[in-house]
């Protein structure tokens, strides 16, 4: 287990060096200029030359290149150009709002959606299972800011029982952090529960026609340990594959529903600091995000081994 653990996280190496490579490239082949932006309209070249020398943007491509790449081995991924604020420090007061989202929408999706699924399948072909498959054609086919906007209207401006938008830490005021969470986090885990349930569905399907169940049934035991202490551990391992995929994918920042709510998470920095040429902060959040995904898959490779035994590495 720790070679292949010392094995991947080498292999992860090369593909951060790879993801670096290609953001810094395709942010400078991208037209436009940070210098135009700090400046304004009515700055002149002699302005926007000093910008960019201040900023280091006048140098060779390489030398930028293995000047940011020297510093991020220090730990240091820059300083923001329109903040003027460190980069880590940036993104670390953005990214709580994301991750309080992420842990409340895939702890959701989970406790809704495993069981809906396990139902479907135990109910084959049922009005239940038709139910089931309907409300997860309907949680791909809409879109989200169709569900979250639906979500506003009725529980914000009709009913009044919940606020429009905004966030609010929770240690600053659990209450309030709670009331602002609830239809984001709906918003999001109507898609995410349509994906998890229809994975387990079709799991335990398969593994409900292997032998091993059918001896568990010829045996007497009731169908309840079948299904749960049987059927369902052996079709937890693509369950698990979506559910961290869909976990990194709401950690590196679900834009539209952050923009819908006005959440001020790792989203809608990423889309501010894309339309402001911050090239520090593009990087960093890329970066980020490149890492997030390498170490969740990894999480996921070695739970395979927890749920199924025969998988060892």
């Amino acid at each position: 287990m720790s070679t292949y653990l010392l094995r991947r996280v080498l292999a992860a190496i090369p593909v951060l060096l790879i993801v670096a490579v290609f953001v810094f490239l395709l942010l400078r082949l991208t037209p436009g200029d940070p210098a135009a932006i700090l400046a304004g309209d009515m700055a002149t070249p002699d302005q926007l030359a000093r910008i960019r020398e201040s900023l280091g943007l006048d140098r060779p491509l390489h030398v930028q290149f293995f000047g940011w790449l020297f510093d991020l081995l220090r730990g240091d991924f820059g300083t923001s150009l329109i903040s003027n604020r460190p980069v880590l420090e940036l993104v670390g007061d953005r990214m709580w709002p994301t991750i309080w989202m992420a842990l409340i929408t895939i702890t959701l999706s989970v406790l809704v959606a495993v069981p809906m699924g396990v139902l479907a399948a135990w109910r084959h072909k049922t009005w239940i299972d038709h139910a089931v498959m309907t409300f997860s054609v309907l949680g791909f086919s809409i879109p989200v800011f169709v569900i979250g906007y639906l979500l506003i209207t009725f529980f914000s401006l009709n009913l009044r029982w919940l606020p429009v938008q905004g966030y609010v830490a929770p240690t600053q005021d659990p209450l309030g952090f709670a009331q602002r969470a609830v239809l984001p986090a709906l918003t999001l885990a109507s898609i995410y529960i349509a994906l998890i349930a229809r994975m387990t569905r079709a799991s335990l399907l398969d593994v409900l026609n292997e032998d091993y169940v059918r001896t568990a049934r010829a045996k007497g035991l009731a169908e309840r340990r079948v299904l749960f202490r049987h059927a369902l551990r052996n079709a937890a391992v693509p369950v698990m594959t979506v559910i961290g995929t869909g976990f990194a994918l709401l950690i590196s920042g679900v834009v539209v529903t952050e923009s819908v709510f006005n959440i001020p998470g790792l989203g809608r920095l990423t889309v501010d600091s894309i339309f402001a040429r911050d090239y520090p902060v593009i990087q960093a959040l890329i970066l980020l995000t490149a890492g997030i995904y390498v170490l969740i898959n990894l999480a996921i490779d070695l739970s395979y081994s927890l749920l199924d035994p025969r998988i060892r590495y």
